[in-house]
């Protein structure tokens, strides 16, 4: 058990298991907040004196709304991150000062934080990758027990970067900013991304199919690919769309081992010659397969031109605002018997501020303009609203978090070669990204969803699917297919 005694610890050797699951301080009620911006104009106008409420008629009652938006909601959320309680108080926390956790190299810091002042999230991880901050143990055993060092504070960067630049970019959210983007995040080059997702090159989620078994990375990935291609009964007759491709591993995956006619789609240069070259090592002529450097919007095909379609974690990038038109797109391009495996990133509609404050250090720092990652619930509303009847879906956070341990020891693994190239600051924010995330995903604070959907029309033939109708399982067995690593 966890200090405390009423909360249950894992010991499975698949996953990171956690030695402190404990609550931190839970989300806030937007029904609360608005009811304050509403409140708060009336409120001033019957305390100021030399206001006379009849001067205002409702447009001048909505302009003070807007007016005292802003303060109110940084005023709720600083209260509401600081002192807000925890979801409970099952596991104890252990109660240590900071410096037994953390060396504070900076003179300001550590006069502003020391014994039992917590340190808040963003003023940590900024300190931490300019290396103001030094661990006392291993990164990912330090985040373990960030409750009883850390506060999920709004600080005055948090709000700066919500109200300059995430919510600039969920309004705009253009092409051109697209692919500004994705070229600065994937072109950073094959060798950076290497060191940590392997010679498979895949930045998706991998599948576990035995918790008690340790699989390697590689072997996650390819129950990934194998449940995919049986979730599409891919046939070799199949024409398949990838769209948001990466390196072409699943492309050149369906392949080899089906077949079947296969075009990804990518906006990084350096994937789309990486992911031709992988298709040539593999034997694959272009007439089969091949990868596009193009919006998947420009493809020069007929509406109904594929009859199987994948996007593995690709939506987060398309955005809020242009998420209906991304599923209108898909639907147009579908044939109206074919089959969509569509995976994303999302996160819990009951979240905690740690989940608040992971998630736009992530926007900042790791997936710019990645804005639409969010509930369950919300993706289904807005995929029946485009046409699509979900034939099934599978919530694989918990294989997500599996995926990134690895991900983040074969980044450690190659510390010398990434401080060579990329600076000690790249290492560690990256290192940051990958055990946080780790942690994350097997709380529940992000997840992914892969859904498998078809056009919901009387005439599509619903009993096809039947065969594959599976959950998160691998089948057929892993051992029927050749890997890809080249």
């Amino acid at each position: 058990y966890a200090p405390g005694g009423k909360v249950k610890l894992t010991n499975y050797p698949s996953i990171a298991n956690a030695p402190l699951p404990a609550e931190g301080n839970g989300s806030f009620s937007n029904f609360h907040l608005a009811g304050l911006i509403l409140v708060t104009p009336a409120v001033v106008l019957r305390i100021i004196p030399i206001v006379n409420p009849k001067w205002f008629g409702w447009f001048s009652y909505l302009i003070l709304c807007a007016i005292f938006g802003v303060p109110v909601t940084i005023s709720y959320w600083t209260v509401m991150s600081t002192y807000g309680p925890r979801k409970n108080e099952k596991v104890t926390l252990p109660g240590k000062p900071l410096e037994f956790y953390m060396d504070i190299k900076d003179p300001e810091l550590r006069k502003k934080y020391h014994g039992d002042k917590k340190i808040p999230y963003q003023v940590f991880h900024d300190a931490y990758f300019a290396a103001k901050i030094e661990p006392k143990m291993p990164l990912n055993g330090l985040l373990e027990y960030r409750w009883d060092w850390c506060s999920m504070q709004f600080t005055r960067k948090l709000f700066e970067y919500v109200f300059f630049n995430l919510v600039p970019d969920v309004l705009m959210h253009t092409a051109k900013q697209d692919q500004t983007q994705i070229q600065d995040n994937y072109d950073r080059g094959d060798d950076f991304y290497a060191w940590f997702l392997g010679p498979q090159m895949i930045y998706t989620s991998g599948i576990i199919s035995d918790p008690n078994n340790a699989e390697t990375l590689e072997e996650l990935q390819d129950n990934k690919l194998n449940l995919v291609c049986s979730k599409l009964d891919l046939q070799k007759e199949d024409r398949v769309l990838d769209i948001g491709c990466g390196w072409g591993t699943f492309a050149t995956f369906a392949a080899v081992n089906y077949g079947c006619d296969v075009t990804g789609v990518t906006l990084a240069e350096t994937q789309t010659h990486f992911g031709n070259d992988r298709l040539k090592k593999n034997g694959i002529d272009s007439n089969q397969a091949r990868i596009l450097n193009l919006d998947y919007r420009d493809i020069p095909v007929q509406p109904g031109h594929y009859n199987k379609i994948i996007s593995l974690e690709m939506a987060e990038h398309v955005g809020i605002r242009h998420y209906d038109k991304f599923l209108s797109d898909v639907y147009n391009l579908l044939d109206d018997d074919g089959v969509f495996v569509f995976q994303v990133a999302g996160l819990r509609p009951t979240w905690q501020f740690h989940d608040l404050n992971w998630g736009l250090f992530m926007n900042k720092y790791v997936f710019p303009g990645a804005d639409a990652s969010l509930s369950l619930g919300w993706v289904v509303t807005h995929l029946e609203k485009a046409g699509f009847e979900i034939r099934s879906v599978d919530v694989a956070g918990v294989h997500y978090s599996a995926t990134i341990l690895r991900w983040a020891q074969n980044w450690e693994s190659n510390k010398e070669k990434v401080v060579a190239k990329y600076g000690d600051h790249m290492y560690r924010m990256w290192s940051f990204f990958l055990w946080s995330s780790v942690i994350v995903a097997r709380e529940g604070g992000s997840s992914v969803f892969q859904f498998t959907l078809h056009k919901n029309l009387n005439a599509y033939h619903r009993i096809n699917g039947v065969k594959s109708h599976g959950g998160l399982l691998p089948r057929p067995p892993i051992s029927k297919f050749k890997s890809v690593y080249n």
